[in-house]
């Protein structure tokens, strides 16, 4: 770890790419905090469509993510999301969030009202392991390791899929429609980072990826 004792590790990717699962193993390698930003805009996206409000009326959705009050557990052995008091983590893995979240997390003023939370998190956790879609290029661009991770359009599938016991073909299209919107909306697009090193995680177990990421790690802060 740094001299500091402040690490932060970002890791970026689309779904299915195994952020959450390498991210929280490796935390909990580290003894480090754990973030997931993708289920805080899942968990905007909940009290979005609690209201009533349509997810296509930008204004509207972020009077709703202003109005909610958000609480993200970031301990990797236990993890939780509640909005305003409610555990959600249940529900904000649901077919109808995650047909929405996209749309939700394209607005500019959720965006900021999130990444201004997220970043709040991270400069008091000290160490922390970071996951998301914008993490490198926005949320924390002074990472001491930023990664890319990705993996086949068919292994993503698969693994998503075998989570929600879905069609795999489904899945896969839902997936490449999530990925169109997240790298094409105009706020915080899902990109990778110039200085983040590219993991692909198609043939690798995750304890496989999980030790490479130490390793990555431990180059960069001894270096």
């Amino acid at each position: 770890m740094e001299e500091n004792g402040r690490c932060v590790v970002a890791v970026d990717g689309p779904s299915g790419s195994g952020k959450s699962t390498v991210s929280r193993r490796l935390a909990t390698a580290l003894g480090a905090r754990y973030l997931d930003t993708g289920a805080m805009y899942r968990a905007v996206t909940w009290a979005v469509l609690q209201s009533g409000v349509a997810v296509a009326d930008a204004e509207a959705v972020a009077k709703v993510a202003s109005s909610v009050s958000l609480e993200i557990g970031t301990d990797p052995a236990a993890p939780f999301v509640r909005v305003d008091g409610v555990a959600v983590d249940g529900p904000i893995r649901g077919a109808e969030v995650t047909a929405a979240v996209s749309a939700v997390a394209s607005v500019a003023a959720v965006r900021q009202l999130l990444v201004a939370q997220q970043r709040a998190i991270i400069a008091d956790a000290g160490r922390i392991v970071v996951e998301g879609r914008d993490i490198g290029t926005v949320v924390a661009p002074d990472a001491s390791l930023k990664v890319y991770l990705t993996a086949s359009a068919e292994a993503r599938a698969q693994r998503r899929s075998l989570e929600n016991a879905t069609d795999v073909a489904a899945t896969q299209a839902d997936l490449a429609r999530r990925d169109r919107i997240d790298s094409s909306r105009t706020v915080d697009p899902l990109t990778q980072a110039e200085d983040a090193v590219v993991l692909d995680t198609t043939a690798m177990g995750i304890d496989e990826a999980v030790a490479r990421l130490r390793e990555l790690l431990d180059a960069r802060v001894t270096a």
